[in-house]
């Protein structure tokens, strides 16, 4: 798994890929947060938290993270080098786990920058340093295992076509149900609201916001990963049959 991993990360920042998606994330985080005028500008809110990141930051994630996880099987598959990865002394599910984990590192990469957010939303408080940070950290928590949700269903959608823009695309509307999805559903039906609500990441990423790890949530994100991820072995399973 170390190898598919190290190989992942080369192949991330031994072409422009890993430098463009980190320059993109902060780049637009940073024009909606700092330059344009809006709802998600930091300085027009009138409040010393984070709150405008994190709501901003799962929309750009659905289509960035897609757009890393595209290649990750479908390359394979196009140039003929799936069966060849298949055939080597590793499981399947260290195969998996490595391009997932690739993929992962290279999102948390580009949030650690947003760390300097913090630190002038502390500075800018009155008084200085008047920000919580209960929720920011739960926040960062909840954005992590939202990453690895996106990630294991951008994997998994990488492994249904050798077309990298559809899998890019599938990512792309999997991830927008699984977020938004569920909540949309939940005001169709008023008495099982609480229960379909729950079913969507954003509920529990919401939860999480608030500053709570709560268990339920982290079961959630974990189950969601691992299923998509147990998917993505199935998949590749039948391809090794």
């Amino acid at each position: 798994m170390k190898a598919i991993l190290l190989r992942e990360i080369k192949s991330f920042f031994g072409s422009p890929i890993g430098y463009l998606v980190i320059a993109l994330f902060l780049l637009l985080n940073g024009l909606f947060l700092w330059v344009f005028q809006g709802e998600y500008n930091i300085l027009n809110t009138g409040f010393a938290d984070m709150s405008p990141f994190f709501t901003l930051a799962p929309w750009i994630l659905i289509f960035l993270i897609p757009a890393v996880t595209m290649r990750s099987f479908s390359d394979e598959k196009k140039q003929g080098t799936l069966e060849l990865l298949l055939t080597k002394p590793l499981s399947i599910w260290q195969i998996v786990n490595g391009k997932f984990l690739g993929a992962f590192l290279l999102i948390v990469i580009a949030i650690i920058p947003t760390f300097i957010y913090v630190y002038t939303i502390s500075n800018l408080g009155s008084p200085e340093g008047n920000i919580d940070m209960g929720s920011t950290i739960g926040s960062y928590f909840g954005l992590l295992f939202l990453i690895a949700g996106y990630s294991s269903i951008g994997i998994f959608t990488s492994t249904l076509s050798e077309n990298q823009i559809v899998a890019f695309i599938i990512a792309v509307f999997l991830s927008f149900f699984f977020y938004f999805g569920f909540d949309g559903l939940a005001t169709l039906s008023p008495v099982f609201s609480n229960f379909i609500s729950a079913l969507g990441m954003q509920e529990h990423f919401k939860s999480m916001s608030r500053g709570v790890i709560d268990t339920r949530d982290v079961l959630y994100f974990s189950s969601l990963t691992i299923a998509f991820l147990s998917f993505t072995v199935y998949k590749l399973k039948s391809v090794q049959l």
